[in-house]
């Protein structure tokens, strides 16, 4: 990692947030703002709420190198702890940086699905597994929390006068989702227009979806949930409705990102967490590109596995070429604007800024 590549970010970044105007009255407030971190083809996000309180959905992988990218990200962005670090599921490349990180600065409360004794997935080495999770199973973290759908992330409301309301829920863990309550919904007209694939029988269909709405604002984040699981999350009703910024499932992988999926959350933008080699599948983009309202694609880095590989715009991916050896670990960031009327996604490594109205009414 190139420490100067990493102060460049912050610096880009510091620049694309002092040329937004000033805002006054019940909008001046502060931003929300979510980062992702590259952890090459792991999962790493940030949220930092109005009230400069944290969030952390997944931690990418162990041996350090993400745990380092995810602290220095936090510290550059004001951080001194993490308050809140949920889990998706049991994959080393969404778990395995916990125990690094929670040595680096003190961790709050840790969410997850609840830690299995027996490998989460079907046919699964109980010994590896055992070694594995024991760093898990003993980080330095304050407290444990085990998520069920319907649950909510204790956030703390802005005290600004006419601040919008934030709420960060547990839509499904372990293939069960949460119904809205006092809502009637309707039908789905995208149920049934595109075929199961086999059973996944690995822990990313037991994935945490979680749904963070500032406002109208609404960002939806679904770990590696997989295809037929993705499904039913919006069938035969959508439990989730439309958003704004879709955090595309997965990495971009070809066994989730279920066209019935991502039509029916209908996002306005979405960011991928892949790497060079990892995610970004034909599928995936083409689901993404057939999503009426569709306005930008964003991704951690450029896809380079094979000639023709689908890629967003250069100027939206924040890491280009094949970086296995010396990856400068650019990131992605949006900032919700203190009314939650607009957000902005900057990809400081290609000095672009793009903002987007928020338009969705649930």
């Amino acid at each position: 990692m190139k420490k100067t590549s990493l102060t460049f970010w912050f610096a880009a970044s510091a620049l694309l947030w002092c040329a937004t105007p000033p805002l006054s009255g019940a909008a001046a407030g502060k931003p929300l703002e979510i980062y992702w971190i590259d952890s090459e083809g792991g999962g790493s996000t940030l949220v930092i709420t109005p009230e400069g309180e944290s969030v952390l959905i997944d931690a990418g992988n162990p041996e350090g190198r993400d745990a380092a990218r995810i602290h220095k990200v936090a510290t550059g962005a004001g951080l001194k702890r993490i308050d809140h670090l949920v889990v998706t599921h049991f994959h080393i490349d969404h778990f395995g940086g916990v125990a690094d990180l929670a040595e680096l600065m003190p961790v709050g409360t840790l969410y997850d699905k609840g830690l299995p004794d027996a490998p989460p997935d079907a046919g699964g080495n109980p010994k590896l597994w055992a070694v594995t999770s024991a760093p898990y199973r003993e980080a330095k973290v304050e407290k444990r929390v085990q998520l069920v759908a319907g649950d909510l992330v204790p956030l703390r409301q802005s005290t600004h006068t006419g601040a919008p309301k934030l709420s960060l829920r547990c839509l499904g863990a372990n293939q069960r989702f949460a119904t809205p309550e006092g809502v009637s919904l309707p039908e789905n007209a995208f149920c049934g227009t595109v075929p199961p694939k086999p059973a996944d029988n690995s822990d990313n269909a037991n994935s945490v979806v979680l749904l963070l709405q500032v406002g109208e604002f609404r960002f939806f984040d679904g770990g590696d949930l997989t295809w037929n699981a993705e499904e039913r999350l919006v069938c035969p009703k959508n439990l989730v409705g439309t958003v704004d910024l879709y955090q595309v499932n997965h990495h971009g992988l070809d066994v989730s990102n279920n066209p019935i999926l991502v039509k029916s959350l209908a996002p306005t933008v979405s960011v991928m967490n892949n790497g060079p080699r990892k995610g970004t599948s034909k599928s995936a983009m083409e689901a993404l590109r057939e999503v009426k309202g569709l306005q930008a694609m964003y991704q951690v880095h450029e896809n380079v596995a094979g000639e023709g590989a689908p890629n967003a715009p250069k100027e939206h991916i924040a890491n280009h070429g094949d970086l296995a050896k010396d990856c400068a670990a650019h990131g992605v960031k949006c900032t919700v604007s203190p009314d939650a009327g607009t957000y902005t996604i900057s990809v400081p490594s290609r000095s672009h800024s793009r903002t987007f109205e928020t338009t969705r009414k649930q």
